[in-house]
């Protein structure tokens, strides 16, 4: 608990983000289990795949916490979740799903995700900011 104090703002808004995007997996799963079977058997997991790797990524962010990119994990999920499955295809038929829990998860996820994402890419920015000032500002 004492190391999420050290965390920026932008930071916990970011693991904020990827949780809400964990719970819309969580409401989709809910809401039609049968999605998710072929992942399911490719990954061996009872659950939604996306959930380990929204999890990974959050933890990649904590552990690497000391380093001005650390975000970079929440980021690139995020992306790679809402950016890429849109441009593939993979997220439009889950907003016109006849399934309103689908449809909510879904909206709940790419949210959560997007906060997350921008957090993300903030948190980065300040933090590299605030480093090339520390390290430009004469020692005195």
């Amino acid at each position: 608990m004492l190391r999420l104090r050290r965390l920026s703002r932008s930071t916990l808004v970011s693991f904020a983000g990827l949780l809400v995007g964990v719970v819309g997996l969580v409401v989709q799963w809910v809401a039609e289990p049968s999605k998710f079977s072929d992942a399911q058997s490719s990954f061996g997991v009872a659950f939604p795949p996306g959930i380990l790797f929204i999890v990974a990524s959050g933890l990649l962010v904590l552990c690497t916490a000391r380093w001005w990119w650390h975000a970079v994990f929440g980021v690139l999920i995020a992306f790679w979740i809402v950016g890429v499955g849109t441009l593939a295809g993979q997220l439009t038929p889950n907003l016109t799903s006849h399934n309103a829990g689908t449809v909510a998860g879904n909206l709940i996820m790419a949210a959560g995700l997007a906060l997350a994402f921008v957090a993300g890419v903030l948190s980065m920015v300040t933090a590299r900011r605030t480093r090339r000032t520390a390290l430009s500002s004469p020692a005195g």
